[in-house]
């Protein structure tokens, strides 16, 4: 049984290969989602934020390089992990890929267990990242997610209807960001929650990425703003 986990967004315009990737990050315990170009790859980042996303360099229309550019623009992807795997390795090709944000470049043909490595890889160098940003105790957690309630209470800014920003939450993700409005750590929301702080770790990441915020406190004060809980 694999340890792998965590969410793929897939993008290359070969069927072939596209399918192969797929069954190989399956098989190694990650989920997989697919898409045939950077527009179809775009929309399906519109409906949830993956743990890594996969592309292709070469594509029609709209070419590796160009989406990753998209998406590094976008402050809810600007931390995620992105890695190239492309037939093209030249020296020249990677150091574009690595100037335009890509976390790791794996030119084709590939061998399996390699991009299975490195995919686990970035995963977990993502979710430490985010744990590290877990670091307040409970009680310092408390008081300013209090005092950011007592400040817009003040202001009014607390919204008293539904807010006009749709942001596309889990039924999980909506779970984990009221208890973090709560002022609970991972390992509290994990108990509560009855998963794995890793799990949780994600979770939190994934809101990070979707509220384009990069702390608990913003995320608090972003979801308190826009009606995103009722915490």
């Amino acid at each position: 049984m694999s340890e792998n986990s965590g969410n793929v967004l897939l993008v290359d315009d070969e069927p072939g290969l596209r399918e192969a990737v797929k069954a190989y990050l399956e098989d190694s315990g990650f989920n997989v989602q697919v898409a045939s170009n950077a527009q179809e790859g775009w929309d399906l980042l519109q409906q949830s934020t993956p743990d890594i996303l996969i592309s292709d360099i070469m594509m029609p229309q709209v070419d590796g390089y160009q989406f990753l550019k998209q998406v590094r623009e976008d402050t809810r992807f600007q931390a995620l992990p992105v890695l190239f795997l492309t037939a093209r390795g030249m020296t020249s090709d990677r150091i574009q890929g690595y100037n335009a944000g890509c976390d790791a470049y794996l030119p084709k043909p590939f061998d399996p267990d390699e991009l299975v490595a490195i995919v686990g890889n970035l995963i977990g160098r993502r979710a430490a990242q985010v744990s590290s940003t877990d670091t307040p105790d409970i009680a310092t957690m408390a008081r300013q997610i209090e005092e950011i309630k007592a400040l817009l209470t003040q202001r009014g800014a607390i919204p008293q209807t539904p807010s006009p920003i749709r942001i596309d939450l889990t039924p999980r993700e909506q779970s984990v960001l009221d208890l973090v409005a709560e002022g609970l750590m991972n390992k509290e929301i994990a108990r509560r929650l009855e998963t794995s702080v890793r799990n949780v770790e994600k979770y939190v990441s994934r809101l990070f990425s979707k509220t384009g915020t990069n702390s608990r406190t913003e995320l608090v004060r972003y979801a308190l703003e826009h009606g995103l809980t009722t915490t």
